[in-house]
């Protein structure tokens, strides 16, 4: 995976790649080290150029789904029913449509697990999972897709204090 060993075992140096790249996919920019900012550079690089080549290719399929019948407030509808043994209860009504989907074509969703192999598993403040790999698709890609690479930019800050390593900003461009 890497070059530059970054004084690290190969699964802790591959822990710490991957958690890298996975917050400058997230937030945009990462404070870390020069040698650190390379490897990642090149690895963010090789994932949103992957991103830019697959943006487009998907299809629209018509999906047949059950969903919970939501009020005009966001609520559950609930209806009372009775029980084979006469007690009544609520039970959520559910309601059958049909909705618009994006369906993966073969390449884009190879590069999707290859994305995923890279990225470490994201959730908001809320606790929901957020999918990286869309949001490259989808976000990230048609803001680069006229750029032939360079994706990245590494910005020097300066010496750090104490152990005066040369600290750096890797930002998406």
């Amino acid at each position: 995976m890497a070059n530059r060993k970054l004084g690290r075992t190969a699964d802790h140096r591959q822990a710490l790649l991957k958690n890298q790249v996975t917050n400058v996919i997230l937030h945009g920019q990462i404070t870390t080290t020069e040698s650190k900012a390379k490897e990642v550079k090149s690895l963010v690089d090789s994932l949103m150029a992957l991103a830019c080549k697959e943006k487009d290719n998907f299809e629209m399929v018509d999906k047949v789904v059950s969903r919970v019948k939501l009020d005009k407030d966001g609520k559950k509808v609930t209806e009372t029913v009775k029980s084979k043994n006469g007690n009544s209860y609520d039970r959520v009504v559910r309601e059958v449509v049909t909705v618009q989907a994006k369906k993966d074509k073969p390449s884009r969703l190879n590069a999707r697990r290859v994305m995923m192999k890279s990225l470490n598993k994201v959730k908001d403040e809320k606790g929901n999972n957020i999918d990286l790999p869309t949001k490259m698709f989808d976000e990230l890609a048609p803001k680069y897709a006229n750029n032939k690479g360079g994706y990245t930019r590494i910005v020097k800050l300066g010496k750090r204090r104490g152990d005066a390593a040369e600290e750096v900003i890797l930002q998406l461009v």
